[in-house]
């Protein structure tokens, strides 16, 4: 059985594929409203899909050890069904890889980054990482060599107490490092996606489906 999911279509042919991995202890429910601010416009397919590991009433994509560190044998199972389900997604709604962004908040960033990271997988039209880190695991890497144009968006509070603003700034100075293009934002705000933050999110979005985008500059911005 493949995971489950909520998705919310276009309102005419799709510009691209949207799929926001929901944080620890949320479901497939969690992000789907966020669709609206992001995709106001509704150019985007969005999927949400739930991750397969029930803890306490809600579900989480690995078990955690310590922050940053994801447990090896969940961290691993979870990626492979969800690299299943975006292959299948792929198939099914007839829209490729290069015209799909993959986002999420905390943990589900977390996902994101790893399977938009992987040299293994398909390169992504990008990467949407609110409030997560790029995974230390056993048995993954990313694999920045093979997707140097890949753009990627950074927000993260720095009074975030769950995960610490330092995992994004170590995130940004890797993939700048690699030669990605990131567009950065912090603000005062703790473990949540910050409001202020949601403009330049829909703006980059918006460029990273843009079939038309050629080239895409990199771009570090703070938010004070």
């Amino acid at each position: 059985m493949g995971l489950i999911y909520r998705e919310r279509p276009a309102t005419r042919e799709p510009a691209g594929l949207l799929v926001l991995h929901h944080g620890r202890g949320a479901d497939e429910h969690d992000l789907l409203g966020l669709a609206a601010v992001l995709d106001p416009d509704r150019r985007l397919h969005v999927v949400t899909p739930r991750a397969p590991l029930a803890v306490g009433g809600g579900y989480h994509w690995y078990v955690v050890p310590r922050v940053g560190y994801p447990d090896p044998v969940t961290f691993h199972a979870a990626y492979h069904e969800l690299a299943t389900f975006h292959d299948e997604l792929w198939e099914r709604t007839g829209i490729t890889p290069a015209n799909t962004v993959l986002g999420g908040f905390s943990m589900g960033s977390v996902m994101s980054y790893a399977l938009g990271l992987a040299g293994g997988r398909p390169k992504p039209a990008g990467i949407l990482a609110f409030s997560g880190f790029i995974p230390n695991v056993d048995g993954w890497q990313p694999h920045l060599d093979s997707r140097p144009d890949l753009p990627v968006f950074i927000a993260h509070g720095r009074r975030d107490p769950i995960i610490d603003i330092e995992f994004a700034r170590r995130a940004r100075t890797l993939l700048q490092d690699g030669g990605l293009p990131v567009e950065y934002h912090e603000s005062d705000a703790v473990h949540q996606i910050d409001p202020a933050h949601i403009p330049s999110a829909v703006q980059w979005l918006t460029a990273a489906t843009d079939e038309n985008r050629s080239t895409t500059t990199t771009t570090t911005t703070e938010m004070d």
